[in-house]
């Protein structure tokens, strides 16, 4: 009899323990803070801190207030991270994170090119059964033959400081 008081009492608990967890409010969602979180303040100064780079480009090379910001949708950023990582493994590549880089568009008869940022998928090689780890393997670099995400919108307008 003690037995079955004791296996009852362990149901109970069991059944308890699994009520509260499954039924956690939706707004208690275990969400973890991504390395590198900078305060607005931070961003300000770092902002500041380009500003005689944005001058020298915009004065020296392009001749015109030139962008200082790409903004890209949610749902664009969504698509290219999926697209990015089925991408990743048919090339063969365990996809860990994304490179942003800074670029211009070609110039033309009339004007230089606006400056321009882009997104492109890293990672490293796949592993699989057969295969030996190489010394030589970079760890989080492009992923050869990954497409990109260009064409975010600039600044309104271009030339515009943090915050806009």
């Amino acid at each position: 009899m003690k037995k079955l008081l004791l296996l009852l009492l362990g149901f109970a608990i069991g059944f308890l323990i699994c009520y509260f967890y499954l039924n956690k409010p939706q707004n208690e969602i275990n969400m973890t803070t991504p390395k590198g979180i900078i305060t607005p303040k931070e961003a300000m100064a770092l902002d500041e801190a380009f500003n005689s780079r944005h001058e020298l480009i915009s004065d020296s090379i392009v001749k015109r207030p030139d962008n200082r910001s790409s903004w890209w949708s949610i749902e664009d950023i969504e698509a290219f991270i999926s697209l990015a990582k089925e991408q990743s493994k048919e090339l063969g590549y365990d996809m860990n994170g994304i490179r942003v880089y800074l670029g211009a568009y070609p110039s033309d008869e009339k004007e230089v090119g606006y400056t321009t940022m882009f997104m492109v998928p890293t990672g490293n090689p796949s592993l699989s059964e057969g295969k030996v780890i190489s010394v030589t393997t970079k760890n989080n670099g492009d992923i050869p033959g990954g497409n990109g995400l260009n064409e975010g919108s600039e600044g309104d307008p271009p030339q515009m400081n943090y915050p806009q």
